[in-house]
Protein backbone atom coordinates (compact mmCIF):
# COMPACT_ATOMS: atom_id res chain seq x y z
CA UNK A 1 0.00 0.00 0.00
CA UNK A 2 1.17 3.53 -0.75
CA UNK A 3 1.94 5.86 2.13
CA UNK A 4 -0.16 9.02 2.36
CA UNK A 5 2.47 10.85 4.41
CA UNK A 6 5.44 12.70 2.91
CA UNK A 7 8.94 11.31 3.20
CA UNK A 8 10.89 14.30 4.48
CA UNK A 9 14.25 12.59 4.12
CA UNK A 10 13.55 11.82 0.46
CA UNK A 11 12.28 15.35 -0.12
CA UNK A 12 15.40 16.90 1.39
CA UNK A 13 17.74 14.64 -0.58
CA UNK A 14 16.01 15.37 -3.88
CA UNK A 15 16.10 19.10 -3.23
CA UNK A 16 19.89 18.94 -2.87
CA UNK A 17 20.33 16.73 -5.94
CA UNK A 18 18.02 18.99 -7.94
CA UNK A 19 20.12 22.04 -7.11
CA UNK A 20 23.36 20.36 -8.21
CA UNK A 21 21.80 19.12 -11.45
CA UNK A 22 20.40 22.56 -12.25
CA UNK A 23 23.82 24.15 -11.80
CA UNK A 24 25.41 21.68 -14.22
CA UNK A 25 22.65 22.17 -16.79
CA UNK A 26 22.97 25.95 -16.63
CA UNK A 27 26.71 25.77 -17.24
CA UNK A 28 26.32 23.29 -20.11
CA UNK A 29 23.56 25.24 -21.86
CA UNK A 30 25.47 28.51 -21.51
CA UNK A 31 28.54 27.01 -23.21
CA UNK A 32 26.41 25.60 -26.04
CA UNK A 33 24.74 28.98 -26.51
CA UNK A 34 28.14 30.66 -26.97
CA UNK A 35 29.04 28.18 -29.72
CA UNK A 36 25.68 28.73 -31.38
CA UNK A 37 26.28 32.48 -31.43
CA UNK A 38 29.48 31.97 -33.40
CA UNK A 39 27.57 29.85 -35.92
CA UNK A 40 24.90 32.53 -36.24
CA UNK A 41 27.60 35.12 -36.95
CA UNK A 42 28.82 32.92 -39.83
CA UNK A 43 25.28 32.70 -41.19
CA UNK A 44 24.97 36.49 -41.08
CA UNK A 45 28.30 36.90 -42.86
CA UNK A 46 27.19 34.55 -45.66
CA UNK A 47 23.85 36.34 -46.07
CA UNK A 48 21.62 33.56 -44.66
CA UNK A 49 19.55 35.93 -42.54
CA UNK A 50 16.36 33.83 -42.38
CA UNK A 51 18.25 30.80 -41.15
CA UNK A 52 20.10 32.98 -38.65
CA UNK A 53 16.78 34.26 -37.26
CA UNK A 54 15.56 30.71 -36.68
CA UNK A 55 18.76 29.87 -34.83
CA UNK A 56 18.39 33.02 -32.77
CA UNK A 57 14.90 31.97 -31.68
CA UNK A 58 16.39 28.71 -30.43
CA UNK A 59 19.07 30.61 -28.50
CA UNK A 60 16.44 32.87 -26.94
CA UNK A 61 14.48 29.81 -25.86
CA UNK A 62 17.61 28.32 -24.27
CA UNK A 63 18.39 31.58 -22.49
CA UNK A 64 14.87 31.66 -21.07
CA UNK A 65 15.25 28.06 -19.95
CA UNK A 66 18.51 28.85 -18.14
CA UNK A 67 16.86 31.76 -16.34
CA UNK A 68 13.95 29.53 -15.31
CA UNK A 69 16.40 26.97 -13.96
CA UNK A 70 18.06 29.66 -11.89
CA UNK A 71 14.69 30.53 -10.33
CA UNK A 72 13.87 26.87 -9.61
CA UNK A 73 17.28 26.44 -8.00
CA UNK A 74 16.55 29.49 -5.85
CA UNK A 75 13.24 28.01 -4.67
CA UNK A 76 14.88 24.68 -3.83
CA UNK A 77 17.48 26.50 -1.78
CA UNK A 78 14.71 28.40 0.02
CA UNK A 79 12.89 25.18 0.97
CA UNK A 80 16.13 23.72 2.31
CA UNK A 81 16.81 26.84 4.36
CA UNK A 82 13.28 26.72 5.86
CA UNK A 83 12.92 22.97 5.93
CA UNK A 84 12.11 22.96 9.64
CA UNK A 85 9.20 25.33 9.05
CA UNK A 86 7.98 23.22 6.12
CA UNK A 87 8.15 20.05 8.22
CA UNK A 88 6.41 21.43 11.30
CA UNK A 89 3.51 23.33 9.70
CA UNK A 90 0.48 21.56 8.27
CA UNK A 91 -0.54 24.52 6.10
CA UNK A 92 1.62 26.31 3.56
CA UNK A 93 3.46 29.19 5.19
CA UNK A 94 3.04 32.57 3.52
CA UNK A 95 6.82 32.76 3.03
CA UNK A 96 6.86 29.41 1.18
CA UNK A 97 3.66 29.53 -0.85
CA UNK A 98 5.31 31.00 -3.98
CA UNK A 99 8.23 28.55 -3.84
CA UNK A 100 6.00 25.50 -3.32
CA UNK A 101 3.50 26.57 -6.00
CA UNK A 102 6.25 27.34 -8.53
CA UNK A 103 8.01 23.99 -7.99
CA UNK A 104 4.78 22.02 -8.43
CA UNK A 105 3.87 24.06 -11.56
CA UNK A 106 7.31 23.76 -13.20
CA UNK A 107 7.81 20.03 -12.45
CA UNK A 108 6.00 18.67 -15.57
CA UNK A 109 7.72 21.28 -17.78
CA UNK A 110 11.27 20.57 -16.59
CA UNK A 111 11.00 16.88 -15.71
CA UNK A 112 12.71 15.88 -18.97
CA UNK A 113 15.86 17.71 -17.87
CA UNK A 114 15.54 17.40 -14.08
CA UNK A 115 13.80 14.20 -12.98
CA UNK A 116 14.15 15.07 -9.30
CA UNK A 117 11.47 17.75 -9.72
CA UNK A 118 8.85 15.03 -10.21
CA UNK A 119 9.74 13.48 -6.85
CA UNK A 120 9.77 16.90 -5.17
CA UNK A 121 6.32 17.77 -6.56
CA UNK A 122 4.97 14.39 -5.43
CA UNK A 123 6.24 14.83 -1.87
CA UNK A 124 4.82 18.34 -1.69
CA UNK A 125 1.47 17.02 -2.92
CA UNK A 126 1.48 14.44 -0.13
CA UNK A 127 2.36 17.15 2.35
CA UNK A 128 -0.35 19.68 1.45
CA UNK A 129 -2.89 17.48 -0.31
CA UNK A 130 -3.80 16.72 -3.91
CA UNK A 131 -6.39 19.53 -4.20
CA UNK A 132 -3.72 22.09 -3.36
CA UNK A 133 -1.33 20.51 -5.89
CA UNK A 134 -4.00 20.68 -8.60
CA UNK A 135 -4.59 24.36 -7.89
CA UNK A 136 -0.84 24.97 -8.25
CA UNK A 137 -0.64 23.11 -11.57
CA UNK A 138 -3.43 25.24 -12.99
CA UNK A 139 -2.23 28.38 -11.17
CA UNK A 140 -5.75 29.22 -10.11
CA UNK A 141 -4.60 31.13 -7.05
CA UNK A 142 -1.90 32.92 -9.11
CA UNK A 143 0.78 32.07 -6.58
CA UNK A 144 3.22 30.82 -9.24
CA UNK A 145 6.04 33.20 -10.10
CA UNK A 146 5.22 35.29 -13.17
CA UNK A 147 8.85 35.16 -14.27
CA UNK A 148 8.84 31.35 -14.39
CA UNK A 149 5.57 31.39 -16.33
CA UNK A 150 7.06 33.82 -18.85
CA UNK A 151 10.38 31.97 -19.20
CA UNK A 152 8.73 28.56 -19.68
CA UNK A 153 5.94 29.73 -22.00
CA UNK A 154 5.65 28.12 -25.43
CA UNK A 155 5.07 31.37 -27.30
CA UNK A 156 7.56 32.43 -29.95
CA UNK A 157 9.87 35.28 -28.92
CA UNK A 158 8.96 38.75 -30.26
CA UNK A 159 10.51 39.84 -33.55
CA UNK A 160 12.04 42.84 -31.85
CA UNK A 161 13.91 40.57 -29.43
CA UNK A 162 15.18 38.49 -32.34
CA UNK A 163 16.46 41.60 -34.12
CA UNK A 164 18.23 42.83 -31.01
CA UNK A 165 19.92 39.45 -30.58
CA UNK A 166 21.12 39.58 -34.20
CA UNK A 167 22.44 43.12 -33.76
CA UNK A 168 24.40 42.20 -30.64
CA UNK A 169 25.82 39.02 -32.18
CA UNK A 170 26.92 40.88 -35.33
CA UNK A 171 28.49 43.60 -33.21
CA UNK A 172 30.35 41.12 -31.00
CA UNK A 173 31.79 39.14 -33.91
CA UNK A 174 32.36 42.26 -36.07
CA UNK A 175 29.95 41.24 -38.82
CA UNK A 176 27.92 43.67 -40.92
CA UNK A 177 24.17 43.33 -40.40
CA UNK A 178 21.29 45.55 -41.48
CA UNK A 179 18.29 45.13 -39.14
CA UNK A 180 14.74 45.01 -40.43
CA UNK A 181 13.57 48.66 -40.68
CA UNK A 182 9.93 47.75 -40.02
CA UNK A 183 10.76 46.00 -36.75
CA UNK A 184 13.12 48.76 -35.61
CA UNK A 185 10.48 51.37 -36.48
CA UNK A 186 8.12 49.61 -34.09
CA UNK A 187 10.87 49.76 -31.44
CA UNK A 188 11.23 53.52 -31.97
CA UNK A 189 7.48 53.97 -31.49
CA UNK A 190 7.62 52.00 -28.25
CA UNK A 191 10.39 54.25 -26.98
CA UNK A 192 8.30 57.35 -27.72
CA UNK A 193 5.07 55.96 -26.21
CA UNK A 194 5.08 54.11 -22.89
CA UNK A 195 2.56 51.30 -23.37
CA UNK A 196 3.54 49.40 -20.22
CA UNK A 197 5.04 46.24 -21.68
CA UNK A 198 5.09 43.51 -19.00
CA UNK A 199 7.87 41.03 -18.28
CA UNK A 200 10.67 43.46 -19.00
CA UNK A 201 13.87 43.10 -16.99
CA UNK A 202 14.07 45.30 -13.95
CA UNK A 203 16.61 48.11 -14.29
CA UNK A 204 17.89 49.24 -10.90
CA UNK A 205 17.89 52.94 -10.24
CA UNK A 206 21.15 54.80 -10.18
CA UNK A 207 22.44 54.98 -6.65
CA UNK A 208 22.51 58.52 -5.38
CA UNK A 209 24.76 59.89 -2.71
CA UNK A 210 23.19 59.69 0.76
CA UNK A 211 21.92 62.94 2.15
CA UNK A 212 24.31 64.63 4.50
CA UNK A 213 23.34 64.20 8.12
CA UNK A 214 21.99 67.45 9.53
CA UNK A 215 23.60 68.26 12.89
CA UNK A 216 21.41 68.94 15.88
CA UNK A 217 20.58 72.60 16.16
CA UNK A 218 21.19 73.68 19.73
CA UNK A 219 19.32 76.78 20.92
CA UNK A 220 21.33 79.91 20.47
CA UNK A 221 22.43 81.52 23.78
CA UNK A 222 20.86 84.84 24.56
CA UNK A 223 23.48 87.53 23.99
CA UNK A 224 22.92 91.04 25.17
CA UNK A 225 23.81 93.34 22.35
CA UNK A 226 25.81 96.46 23.10
CA UNK A 227 23.91 99.58 22.13
CA UNK A 228 25.40 101.44 19.25
CA UNK A 229 27.33 104.58 20.11
CA UNK A 230 25.69 107.84 19.30
CA UNK A 231 27.13 110.04 16.64
CA UNK A 232 27.40 112.93 19.06
CA UNK A 233 29.75 111.02 21.36
CA UNK A 234 33.02 111.80 19.64
CA UNK A 235 36.10 110.00 20.95
CA UNK A 236 39.30 112.03 20.61
CA UNK A 237 41.93 110.40 18.40
CA UNK A 238 45.12 109.10 20.02
CA UNK A 239 48.00 111.59 20.32
CA UNK A 240 51.34 110.89 18.61
CA UNK A 241 54.23 113.38 18.87
CA UNK A 242 55.28 114.82 15.57
CA UNK A 243 58.80 114.65 14.24
CA UNK A 244 59.21 118.41 14.57
CA UNK A 245 59.35 118.12 18.36
CA UNK A 246 62.65 116.28 18.07
CA UNK A 247 65.90 117.83 16.90
CA UNK A 248 67.64 115.23 14.79
CA UNK A 249 71.04 116.95 14.71
CA UNK A 250 74.36 115.24 14.76
CA UNK A 251 74.90 116.35 18.30
CA UNK A 252 73.99 113.45 20.54
CA UNK A 253 73.60 115.71 23.51
CA UNK A 254 70.50 117.29 22.07
CA UNK A 255 68.82 113.98 21.48
CA UNK A 256 66.19 113.08 24.07
CA UNK A 257 67.83 109.80 25.02
CA UNK A 258 68.31 108.69 28.64
CA UNK A 259 71.80 108.94 30.14
CA UNK A 260 73.78 105.72 30.05
CA UNK A 261 76.87 104.84 32.09
CA UNK A 262 80.23 105.44 30.44
CA UNK A 263 82.14 102.54 28.98
CA UNK A 264 85.51 102.11 30.66
CA UNK A 265 88.47 102.82 28.40
CA UNK A 266 91.49 100.58 27.92
CA UNK A 267 93.74 103.03 29.68
CA UNK A 268 91.68 102.87 32.84
CA UNK A 269 92.00 99.14 33.11
CA UNK A 270 94.52 97.95 35.68
CA UNK A 271 97.49 96.32 34.10
CA UNK A 272 98.76 93.02 35.43
CA UNK A 273 101.71 93.52 37.76
CA UNK A 274 104.97 92.34 36.36
CA UNK A 275 107.34 90.06 38.19
CA UNK A 276 110.01 92.36 39.64
CA UNK A 277 111.27 90.22 42.38
CA UNK A 278 115.00 90.10 42.06
CA UNK A 279 115.23 86.90 43.99
CA UNK A 280 113.55 85.15 41.15
CA UNK A 281 116.22 86.34 38.68
CA UNK A 282 119.10 83.90 37.86
CA UNK A 283 122.80 85.15 38.19
CA UNK A 284 124.91 83.36 35.52
CA UNK A 285 128.26 84.75 36.76
CA UNK A 286 127.69 83.41 40.23
CA UNK A 287 126.88 79.98 38.92
CA UNK A 288 130.01 79.91 36.79
CA UNK A 289 132.17 80.89 39.71
CA UNK A 290 130.75 78.20 41.94
CA UNK A 291 131.25 75.63 39.26
CA UNK A 292 134.96 76.52 38.94
CA UNK A 293 135.47 76.23 42.68
CA UNK A 294 134.05 72.77 42.72
CA UNK A 295 136.49 71.70 40.02
CA UNK A 296 139.48 72.93 42.01
CA UNK A 297 138.41 71.06 45.12
CA UNK A 298 138.42 67.85 43.22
Amino acid sequence: MFSSKPNYSQLKTNLKICMNRLKLLQKKKTELAMKSRAEIADLIATGKIDRAKIRVEHIIREDYLVEAMELVELYCDLLLARFGLLQSSSQVDCGLVEAVSSLIWSAPRLSSDVQELTTIAKQLSLKYGEPFAQVCRENRDENVSERIIHKLSVEAPPKLTVEKYLIEIAKYYDVTYEPDPQVMKHDAEQQLIDIGIPNLPFIPAVATAPAASIPFNYPQPSVKTIPAARVDDEIPPPYYPSSKEFDFDDDDKKMPFPDLPDIPSDSSRKSTPELTNKEDEIDLDDLTRRFEELKKRK
